[in-house]
Parts: C-alpha cells; sequence; structure tokens
C-alpha cells in the first residue's frame, strides 16, 4: 500500500478511536514519525496531508529538514522525539519547533539557556517514565499515585522547568511498553492523564498535550486522552535501517 492510503487508514483509525471516547478528531494530532525514511517519504506524507513529522536523531534531522523544507511551500512542524544528549542541544533548537523527549532538569535547564541566548521560545513536553521500565529514558513517575517521596521529588523537579525562561512546556510524553496486547499499555497512558491533570491542579498550569500511542497502540492511547499520537511503521512501512 502507498503512503497516502496508509495514511487514510491512520485516520480512519484515530476518528474511529475518537468516536469510540466521545471526542473531536480534531483534538488529536497524528506526528508522522518519518525517522530513517527518505526525504522523497516525507514529501508523500506531506502531499497526503501529513503536517507534523517526528525525528529522533539529530545528524539525521540535519540532513532531511533543509531539503524537505525548501520543497514545500509550507513548512511542516518538526518534533523531536528521541533522546537527546546535552551537547547536542545546540543543534536541535534551529531545526525543532517541539522537544518532546525533555527526559531532565538538566536537559531543560539547557535548552532554557540556549533559547534566552538566541531570544526564542521552544515549546516542549516532559518525558515521564511511568512504566517503570529501566531501559526507559524519562523522569522517574513510575509510583508517582502512591509514593509520597518520588512525588516530592517530581513535583520539585517539574517547578524548577516550569520557571525556566525561554521554554514553553505544553505537556507531557510517556513511551509505553512493547507489548502483544494494546490493551495492555491502557495503564500506562492513563496514569500520564492522570499526572497531567494532578500537575495542572498543583501548579495551575495548562499542560494541553498528552504524547503517547504508536502504531501499535495509539488507539487505546487516544481512548485515554492522547493529543499528540507518534505513528511511523504504519504509515511508512518498515525503518528503512534498523
Amino acid at each position: 500500500m502507498s503512503i497516502t492510503e496508509n495514511m487514510d487508514l491512520v485516520r480512519q483509525r484515530i476518528n474511529a478511536a475518537c468516536q469510540k471516547s466521545g471526542r473531536s478528531p480534531a483534538d488529536v494530532t497524528l506526528i508522522a514519525v518519518s525517522k530513517t525514511h527518505p526525504t522523497e517519504a516525507v514529501l508523500e506524507a506531506i502531499a497526503a496531508g501529513a503536517q507534523h513529522f517526528g525525528e529522533n536523531r539529530v545528524e539525521e534531522a540535519e540532513i532531511k529538514i533543509p531539503v524537505v523544507n525548501a520543497q514545500v511551500s509550507k513548512s511542516p512542524t518538526w518534533h523531536m522525539i528521541g533522546h537527546v544528549q546535552s551537547r547536542k542541544a545546540k543543534d536541535i533548537v534551529p531545526l525543532f519547533q517541539y522537544v518532546q523527549s525533555v527526559d531532565s532538569l538538566k536537559l531543560a535547564q539547557k535548552f532554557s539557556a540556549l533559547c534566552v541566548e538566541q531570544g526564542r521560545q521552544l515549546d516542549v513536553l516532559l518525558e515521564m517514565n511511568v512504566s517503570g521500565e529501566e531501559v526507559k529514558d524519562g523522569f522517574v513517575a513510575s509510583k508517582w499515585d502512591s509514593d509520597s517521596e518520588l512525588k516530592r521529588a517530581l513535583w520539585s523537579q517539574i517547578e524548577q522547568v516550569l520557571a525556566l525562561p525561554g521554554l514553553q512546556v505544553r505537556g507531557l510524553m510517556t513511551m509505553a511498553p512493547i507489548v502483544a496486547n494494546p490493551e495492555e499499555a491502557r495503564p500506562v497512558f492513563a496514569s500520564l492523564a492522570k499526572l497531567r491533570r494532578a500537575l495542572e491542579s498543583d501548579f495551575s498550569v495548562s499542560l494541553p498535550e498528552l504524547s503517547m500511542g504508536m502504531t501499535d497502540d495509539y488507539p487505546v492511547a487516544i481512548e485515554e486522552g492522547a493529543t499528540f499520537v507518534r505513528v511511523g511503521r504504519a504509515i511508512f512501512g518498515e525503518r528503512a535501517n534498523k
């Protein structure tokens, strides 16, 4: 199937998940995860209506993003969704409109300093490890609602991030475990949504975005409140390289 046909199927599944959960499809943004896929594939997805793209490696993005942007009348919105090394932060700021993978206070401080230096604002999401998997990046948040000490530490870090100049904290992101049954990921998505509500209440802030759900489980994530879904394989097929 073509990328255009795949996009149509993904949109149909988004619409079905929204209908099931009483939400408007307009409240869910599809992020086409284009990492490892060539510029030609990105341009085909743009022609099919994709407006948001996710990349996870700076080296690849530095080549791909300028080429794509130069060939379209309106540049898409680019999201950094992969782990960011602090030393690479300076290369990310000029390329991306969103950084979804701010996973530590140190990294947030680095981005803040760069944005202040350049006189700009950067939209960011705070990556939360709510699954508790050791292999996952993110702020430690697996037992935030049952471990008072962990919650205090997390709240302290988030309070400091929210006070940083140059950053617009737009919401939260998480990576769910890879499971055979998408329903097994539902508690992770529900936990992130609950955490977002608690933070909005305790800090009197608006955190409108929840980035959660990928190719295998995004309908479940939408049912639990996702506003960004990161879909790669269902649009582009298998990765060009592993």
